[in-house]
């Protein structure tokens, strides 16, 4: 008996860390983002993969905020999942957390076809910060992890081309701002799972756009892609063409086989199938294929090293196995962006499902055996048709809401008037974050915020930029109208806007941090520290006795946004005082942080380098030896290293070893 596929609401409970409050300081500094090319070999590389390494690469994360509240310690906690299952298949989606496919069980084998983590655990690998391993995720936006990783996607009940149910995820991506649907079914009867994906240009003008769709697989596996060559490219930030499946007489389709982290992209040749797989010893695994349009195809391999392992358990579970990912996307490499005109889309179909094949052996017959084992499960015909018979399906409307994701997409409808089929944003998923800027739209006017600081994020497209030099010249117009201005590259006229509101502004820190932010850019990093320890005391005068009546307003809670408040601007306080060697006002800075600030990782490290610049070397040695946790560390950083290294000549513990790249020889 066929079991007709179904989508269902249940609760995914298991140790989760909280995400926390939001950076609430504007992301005013460069990019931090690890996927640079080196310059050396930009010569070497093909002239069309050069020009999508050249093509609108993302410099700033505005207008999308940090997500870096997040901490390390776990308890049960209650997940909203969507599953859709037909006799074949379950799949597991999280639709508060990016969408992402968490589990994919083959019914008739009991076998879980992705790695599924068995903990939620953020760590500061997306462009935004916030990140969690396992599943497939859906990347969209610009070079690394999407900022809508640990977000909330609009979700709904969609009419599927064969009749029965799919699953429908959908948001507004804010970094280049367009909107995009995931549609997720299973056929009745099928082995596979299919994925339509359509990402939207609405614009009069084109947009970079980018796409991967990342799989987590666990790493006791071998990768196969039709592939005789792979772009490589590791935490040295080298881009380099290197053979399938050995160089430098390692093969390297064994994700374990390699020391350190690395990206290989398989050069797939023009007209051949597009597919990726992951088989264990025994044959037996996941497939990934899809139409051509999602050209590219990788390997990530966090390595057999010390750091690599570190990584792994830093992520998951100890003890519950590590994964490698394989992933398709868009262009050639991560590393690149494409073009998409205006008034444009781009959309295809992927599948996902078990592959038993013989992974072991002379590369060339490996892959033919899995291609052959692909094309007779799943013929390579049969996913374009899935796919013409998708796209007639796409533009219908949602039925059953199953979930809501942001309000942006309802401002950016409301703004433009424009219709949108399939991926509807009504008016009443408008919140609070966007209220005052539907208020400009409205009345031409920004409205004051409830307090003395500034109210809520803010938004540096040209059209809102436009409606900011044009509403009356507020403290609070002028200062979102600056942080828009400097996005735009203006930042002689970000100095102007911030100055003049800085007088007129109840509370002057938000605008002293701006300005010790430029004064950074410029160079002036006497001047920033200034500006920063103003800007720290001014907001550390902010509790007073006057401010208890908006602590009671049941909408915000104000103790907790002073904290992260406090936390963020003190972070860049310290950083600035100890770069121009103030070590007296740093002390000064770190005794006015709350005490619990003060324990988390982060700041622990701080006290290191703090102590340091005081001469106590043996005080700040004892920090390392009492131990402590940086949540949210970064992908690639090296800042332990530098710290240790300054501490001693000693090998650098193993607890906080994160290393993903040799040392530079």
């Amino acid at each position: 008996m066929v079991v007709v596929t179904r989508i269902r609401r249940e609760v995914l409970t298991l140790p989760a860390a909280e995400l926390g409050p939001d950076n609430p300081l504007p992301p005013l500094r460069p990019l931090d983002e690890v996927h640079r090319v080196d310059d050396r070999d930009r010569e070497d590389i093909p002239r069309d993969m050069a020009r999508g390494l050249g093509y609108a690469p993302l410099r700033s994360l505005l207008p999308v905020r940090l997500r870096d509240g997040y901490g390390r310690t776990r308890e049960p906690r209650a997940l909203d999942v969507l599953v859709i299952e037909n006799d074949r298949l379950r799949a597991t989606v999280l639709p508060g957390l990016g969408g992402r496919v968490a589990s994919l069980l083959h019914l008739p084998t009991g076998r879980e076809l992705l790695y599924r983590n068995p903990v939620f655990q953020p760590a500061d690998f997306a462009l935004n910060g916030a990140w969690y391993s396992g599943g497939i995720e859906w990347n969209i936006g610009a070079t690394g992890h999407t900022t809508l990783s640990c977000a909330p996607l609009h979700a709904a009940r969609v009419p599927a081309p064969d009749g029965g149910e799919m699953l429908r995820l959908w948001e507004w991506e804010r970094l280049r701002d367009v909107p995009f649907q995931v549609d997720l079914w299973l056929p009745d009867g099928s082995d596979f799972l299919y994925v339509g994906v359509r990402v939207r240009n609405p614009h009069e003008h084109p947009v970079p756009t980018y796409w991967w769709s990342n799989i987590a697989v666990p790493e006791e596996v071998r990768v196969l892609a039709p592939a005789e060559e792979a772009w490589r490219f590791g935490y040295e930030r080298r881009l380099r063409r290197v053979p399938v499946p050995s160089y430098d007489g390692i093969d390297r389709t064994y994700p374990l086989n390699s020391p350190y982290a690395a990206d290989y992209f398989y050069d797939v040749p023009d007209g051949r199938r597009r597919w990726i797989a992951a088989l264990d010893a025994a044959g037996r695994g996941l497939v990934q294929t899809s139409t051509d349009v999602l050209r590219g195809r990788k390997l990530f391999v966090w390595g057999s090293g010390t750091g690599g392992r570190r990584w792994q358990r830093w992520l998951t579970e100890p003890g519950t196995g590590g994964y490698c990912e394989i992933q398709a996307g868009l262009a050639r490499t991560q590393l690149e962006h494409v073009r998409l005109d205006a008034e444009s889309e781009v959309s295809w179909l992927e599948a996902y499902g078990p592959l038993d094949s013989p992974p072991a052996g002379e590369w060339s017959g490996a892959v033919r055996r899995a291609e052959e084992k692909l094309e007779s499960v799943l013929p390579r015909a049969r996913v374009e048709e899935a796919y013409a018979r998708w796209r007639a399906h796409a533009d219908t409307e949602p039925g059953e809401i199953l979930a809501t994701g942001s309000g942006w997409g309802a401002l950016e409808v409301l703004r433009t008037g424009r219709k949108l089929p399939g991926t509807p944003f009504p008016e009443c998923t408008l919140g609070q974050a966007q209220e005052p800027w539907r208020e400009l739209l409205r009345t031409g006017g920004l409205p004051a915020p409830r307090g003395p600081e500034p109210g809520g994020e803010t938004l540096v497209a040209p059209h809102w930029r436009d409606l900011l030099e044009s509403a009356p010249a507020t403290w609070h117009a002028e200062y979102h109208l600056g942080i828009a201005q400097w996005h735009a590259g203006d930042r002689a006229q970000a100095v102007r806007s911030w100055e003049r509101a800085l007088p007129l502004a109840p509370a002057r820190w938000p605008l002293l941090r701006a300005l010790a932010v430029a004064d950074q850019d410029d160079g002036h990093h006497e001047r920033a520290a200034d500006r920063y320890a103003d800007a720290f005391t001014d907001l550390c005068a902010a509790g007073r006795p006057e401010d208890a009546d908006r602590d009671a307003d049941p909408d915000v809670d104000r103790a907790a946004d002073r904290t992260a408040a406090r936390a963020a601007l003190g972070r860049e306080t310290l950083e600035a005082l100890l770069r121009v060697g103030r070590p007296t006002e740093a002390r000064a800075v770190w005794e006015r942080l709350p005490p619990d600030v003060r324990r988390r990782g982060r700041f622990r490290l701080l006290e290191a380098e703090l102590l340091l610049a005081e001469g106590r070397r043996a005080e700040a040695r004892a920090v390392f030896e009492a131990g402590f946790e940086i949540a949210d560390l970064r992908e690639g950083s090296q800042v332990l290293d530098r710290v240790w290294a300054r501490l001693t000549d000693e090998p650098l513990p193993a607890r906080y070893d994160f290393r993903m790249r040799p040392d530079p020889a």
